[in-house]
């Protein structure tokens, strides 16, 4: 008896479906190589703009601080290069003179920044310079303290038109790329320091007495003289804003541009709104923020007065030695502001790093009020510099970018600065006891130290913040919020998270 075959349950693929398979497989495949090809050649586009706007502004930008600090820093050079005997200065003289360029700059500093889209920063970054240059040169002439005390307030006047630099890079840089860039122009406070050291060690010794001069008015005449030339560089150079930049960009490059300054909040709307300025000094996160600042400046600001005259007068180092010393403190302190606001960007923190660096000034400090032996306080004023400058940079960018729209950015980058010119003035005072200067390296340090602390407190405040937020994201009040723009509302808006 034959046995029948029974048929096989085994489901056979036809060809015609398998085909169909490979087919829909590799369309799948082709889709996602074409959206990684576009992916890549946007992100080498935006490589590309962001390279572009580093070459045009970040030079620029640097060259005018870097001047602007060498017109500040220039003050302690003249003093250890016998300005004090000539124009018979006490301790207190000095001091008040030093106080005087931040009562200009305290003053001027809010008109200043609040009116950089209105003047516009090319023209307003090289207006500012040559009215600084041209009174610095001036100082030549300066024969009595009332004279210099007249001299550092308008230079501090003019300078206070330049300060609105983070501002303007929050125009073109997105938040995470912000601290970089500003330690990048913050960075040559330090190199201005170190370079006035050496330019002040070569007037000292080569052309003191030249033309019937000593060597604190060559100082000045050539410190005052490189600024009036460099400004119709900036001048001719300096991009505007985003939305009026004129050449070196593509229209496709342009547009790319605003969609980067779109998403870190600017609108391009330069209208200052008073009524936003009151609800920004009813926000507790600016007082903190401002807390911070006031403390780095109570301390930064007295050491750059008074570096080269810790050197000569405690260290025992010679006044043209305290000049030649005073460049490597700042060359330390260069490489410390780089890698600290790197290492923010990087991580994407604000707040830890400031409290690194405030432990860090600590240290320093604490060595310089206890360490007799000259070679340990000359590296103990290296680590002071070392923690205390960087603050400056990643502060004021933590401050633009939680206060997002042009009258909250705006106000809050000005007052911030006017608020700690004013205590960095008790700063300068606070140094009236030579050689060792204990008294304000004291006050220093219980500055630096509520730095870091309330850094910690407010780190934590954002935290708790942004998770409130995020639980809230979808109530009606949310939704009704949403109806209004970030212009009005600023950090307020539901949309917006707070960076810490």
């Amino acid at each position: 008896m034959a046995i029948e075959k029974a048929p096989s349950t085994e489901k056979q693929d036809s060809p015609s479906a398998s085909k169909d398979v490979v087919h829909i497989e590799a369309a799948g495949q082709q889709d996602e190589a074409a959206r990684a090809e576009e992916l890549e050649r946007g992100g080498k586009s935006e490589r590309k703009v962001k390279l572009k706007i580093d070459f045009f502004i970040l030079p620029l930008l640097a060259s005018i601080y870097f001047l602007a600090q060498m017109g500040r820093s220039d003050l302690g050079n003249a003093k250890v290069a016998g300005m004090d005997e000539d124009l018979s200065l006490t301790p207190d003289m000095y001091s008040n003179i030093a106080s005087s360029f931040l009562i200009g700059y305290l003053i001027f500093q809010l008109p200043g920044t609040l009116l950089l889209r209105k003047i516009g920063p090319p023209n307003q970054f090289a207006g500012a310079m040559i009215g600084w240059g041209l009174v610095t040169v001036c100082t030549v002439k300066a024969s009595t303290y009332g004279h210099m005390m007249a001299i550092r307030f308008l230079v501090g006047v003019t300078e206070a038109f330049i300060q609105g630099s983070i501002l303007y890079l929050s125009f073109w840089y997105r938040y995470n790329e912000l601290a970089t860039r500003g330690a990048i122009v913050y960075s040559t406070s330090a190199l201005a320091g170190s370079f006035n050291g050496i330019l002040s060690y070569g007037v000292q010794r080569d052309l003191g007495g030249r033309n019937g001069w000593t060597a604190w008015q060559w100082i000045f005449f050539v410190e005052g003289l490189i600024p009036i030339i460099w400004a119709f560089v900036v001048l001719a150079l300096l991009p505007t804003t985003p939305e009026t930049v004129r050449f070196g960009f593509s229209e496709a490059e342009k547009k790319q541009i605003m969609t980067r300054s779109r998403a870190s909040h600017n609108t391009g709307d330069g209208t200052i709104r008073p009524k936003l300025i009151l609800k920004l000094l009813l926000d507790p996160r600016f007082w903190m923020t401002t807390a911070i600042n006031c403390g780095n400046h109570f301390c930064s600001n007295a050491l750059q007065n008074f570096i080269p005259a810790l050197l000569h007068e405690s260290m025992g180092y010679t006044e043209l030695q305290a000049q030649l010393m005073s460049v490597i403190v700042y060359a330390v302190t260069f490489v410390s502001i780089l890698a600290s606001c790197y290492a923010s960007d990087r991580l994407r923190v604000r707040g830890v790093v400031i409290m690194f660096n405030s432990a860090l000034g600590c240290v320093g400090l604490i060595l310089l009020l206890t360490i007799t032996n000259n070679a340990g306080r000359f590296v103990a004023a290296c680590i002071t510099t070392a923690g205390v400058y960087p603050i400056v940079v990643i502060c004021l960018t933590w401050t633009a970018t939680n206060h997002p729209g042009y009258t909250y950015r705006a106000s809050a980058a000005a007052l911030i600065n006017a608020f700690s010119q004013a205590v960095a003035i008790a700063g300068n005072k606070s140094y009236n006891d030579p050689p060792y200067y204990r008294t304000g390296l004291g006050a220093s340090l219980g500055m630096t130290a509520m730095c870091g602390i309330v850094a910690c407190f407010l780190t934590w405040h954002l935290k708790r913040l942004n998770d409130k937020k995020r639980r809230e994201q979808h109530t009606p009040e949310a939704e009704a919020l949403r109806q209004m723009s970030i212009d009005e509302l600023g950090n307020k808006h539901p949309d917006f998270f707070f960076r810490y």
